[in-house]
């Protein structure tokens, strides 16, 4: 299914989506309801107190009228506080709960995602996503709840109380309010389409910084880079938000302003008509001053409504932007039914199953299939013809417990096949089975355990050793620890280091070298203990040094294991129980090492250039073999 996103406004059906997020906390939502009813009549009440003091306290001389309005004008500003402060735990405890479950939410959603969604999607642009486009939501949320029901009561009960004071100063009044309205509710798509925009900015600043402020990334810039020019690209890109944040602002302050404007008309109306009702006997002076005081407070939830209008369409516009991951499908995702590879419970080591690939075809897939052009790198837009095939009707079996070694010219499909058996990726076509089980049955959690990857780049976090290890298995004891890294050849290293498995690794084990983070990778596999192991060249662009040691410690690895090797050394592919030559997405040719040098084929040619050399070097001898092959020619 192509993937798509809606660049303009924010989906009419977005503020349905989050309500059941919102409907979560009823208990604070009614409090706060509660509360925001006894804030609005305090506010409608003061100025009908203020017109009890006047007309029956003041005018009749009457003082201890106006001692007791005033207690209670007292006493009903300190309850408006009181419910003031009620309102702000409220609102911020449901903001912020509803936050948390839609961040959680995205979060957990975005690692379901396929491998082909990370490969396009921008990390910065992600990461903007969860951080600034949730923080964005955050604050609104917690200002639309704070404000929308507080205003739109205040409202009500100011404007009923001006109507039953006088229906004609009211009715005068309001009919002004359009003049302040309309333009606002102009204005507001203009600030929608800027806050998305501006939102997009952010996004691309930092995906920039991310990918500039990383080891790796801060070093090619060093090599390479051009530091005027990378400033001048920043720059540009921080200059358009600084214009977009200066526009939001100008239309925000163009509301103050026409707030300004039409309280100064109004107030000068009831004053102008009012006064006239007053000369006249129809209005008491009471009446007077708290129509004027009414009004007043009344363009202050106007106002509240007219920011909530803006505050709305930023939440809108963080919320769609949000739900547009949500709306991502997960093509790897567990079916209804799933099953295991073993019976739950079971506490004994799983024996190595058997791996199987009957007819398996495979495309990787378009960006616009598994990601959203706004996460994506700025560039010309992706053609909509699909990726050519890969993999081509692909069936082979890997028996249980026994070594097959993948072989094959560059971009056959070895690594491929290797990203298929922990379904990094789905098939295309066809079935992949593990112990008899197609894989798209198991788990999720059943698959991790079953399988065990170590690549061709070992990734670490930035993290101590002891995390990284147990990031396989979180309730691995100190001697399971211990004795992974001792098999892995990698203890002695780590007890020279400054706080032995508590040692900061760095940026993705930066550190380390290679050798190292590669028996640390595998130390992981050890401690992890996986029945299937899938190796992807891991000795590859290392010294002879370390590819021997590593070889050392995945030749205990790969004991007793279904294993699936692409071939690096000629050691792997000599002691390889079946050996599968890849050419082109298909299994040219498949046999033994010594099998497939006698039929002169592929796999003899490859080996003549790529292995040949690693025998010299060595001192291996394949002299019976090459001789019988070559006497055949």
């Amino acid at each position: 299914m192509t993937r798509t996103e809606d660049r303009g406004r924010a989906g009419r059906g977005t503020l349905r989506r989050i309500l059941p997020y919102a409907a979560r906390r009823r208990g604070p939502a009614i409090l706060l309801v509660l509360v925001t009813v006894i804030g609005a009549v305090c506010t409608a009440g003061s100025p009908l107190l203020l017109k009890v003091i006047i007309d029956d306290g003041i005018v009749p001389r009457r003082p201890g009228v106006v001692l007791w309005t005033c207690v209670a004008m007292a006493g009903a500003a300190v309850l408006n506080a009181a419910a003031l402060f009620v309102r702000a735990w409220c609102s911020g405890r449901i903001g912020e709960s509803l936050v948390h479950d839609l961040r959680t939410t995205v979060f957990d959603h975005v690692q379901k995602q396929p491998l082909a969604f990370f490969i396009h999607a921008q990390t910065g642009a992600l990461i903007s996503r969860l951080n600034n486009d949730v923080n964005g939501a955050r604050q609104a949320v917690t200002s639309l709840l704070t404000q929308s029901v507080s205003a739109l009561l205040t409202l009500g009960l100011l404007l009923t109380s001006m109507f039953l004071l006088s229906w004609q100063i009211a009715l005068a009044a309001l009919l002004l309010i359009p003049v302040f309205l309309i333009p606002s509710r102009l204005m507001s798509r203009n600030l929608q389409r800027l806050t998305r925009e501006g939102m997009e900015l952010d996004a691309e600043m930092s995906s920039l910084m991310t990918e500039r402020f990383n080891v790796s990334g801060a070093m090619l810039a060093k090599l390479y880079g051009q530091p005027d020019a990378e400033a001048a690209l920043f720059a540009a890109k921080a200059g358009r938000v600084r214009d977009l944040v200066a526009a939001r602002v100008v239309y925000g302050r163009l509301i103050v302003i026409m707030l300004s404007v039409l309280t100064g008309l109004t107030t000068a109306l009831v004053y102008g008509l009012g006064g006239s009702l007053a000369i006249d006997g129809t209005l008491e002076i009471g009446t007077l001053v708290a129509l004027a005081a009414l009004l007043l407070q009344v363009y202050a939830p106007i106002n509240q409504l007219s920011t909530i209008q803006t505050t709305a369409m930023t939440a809108l516009v963080a919320f769609d932007r949000l739900f547009e991951i949500l709306d991502l499908e997960v093509s790897a995702a567990d079916t209804a039914d799933p099953s295991q590879v073993t019976a739950p419970g079971e506490e004994e080591r799983i024996e190595a199953p058997e791996v199987v690939f009957e007819g398996v075809s495979f495309r990787y897939p378009t960006a616009c299939e598994v990601s959203l052009p706004s996460l994506e790198a700025a560039g010309p837009p992706e053609e909509p013809t699909p990726a050519n095939t890969v993999l081509n009707n692909l069936t082979f079996h890997a028996p249980a417990g026994r070594l097959t070694a993948l072989v094959g010219p560059s971009g056959a499909g070895k690594t491929t096949i290797t990203h298929l058996v922990p379904r990094l990726y789905d098939p295309t076509h066809g079935t992949i089975r593990i112990g008899g089980h197609d894989i798209r049955t198991l788990t999720r959690r059943t698959l991790t355990d079953t399988v065990g990857v170590v690549t061709q780049d070992a990734h670490l976090f930035h993290d101590t050793l002891r995390a990284n290890l147990t990031y396989a298995k979180p309730d691995a004891t100190e001697d399971e620890l211990v004795n992974a890294c001792r098999t892995a050849l990698i203890w002695d290293t780590i007890t020279h280091l400054p706080h032995g498995l508590d040692t900061i690794v760095g940026d993705r084990g930066y550190h380390l070298s290679g050798g190292e983070k590669q028996r640390i990778s595998i130390a992981r596999l050890l401690l992890k203990a996986p029945p299937v192991v899938v190796l992807d060249e891991a000795t590859a662009h290392l010294d002879s040094e370390s590819e021997a040691a590593i070889q050392q410690a995945l030749d205990t690895a790969l004991a007793g294991r279904t294993s699936l090797v692409i071939a690096h050394r000629l050691s792997t592919i000599r002691q390889a129980d079946q050996i599968l030559v890849i050419n082109n997405g298909h299994i040219h040719e498949h046999g033994t090492h010594h099998q497939l040098l006698a039929d002169n084929g592929l796999y003899a040619d490859l080996y003549h250039t790529q292995y040949a050399p690693q025998r010299d070097h060595n001192g291996d001898d394949d002299t019976a073999g090459v001789a019988a092959t070559r006497s055949s020619e």
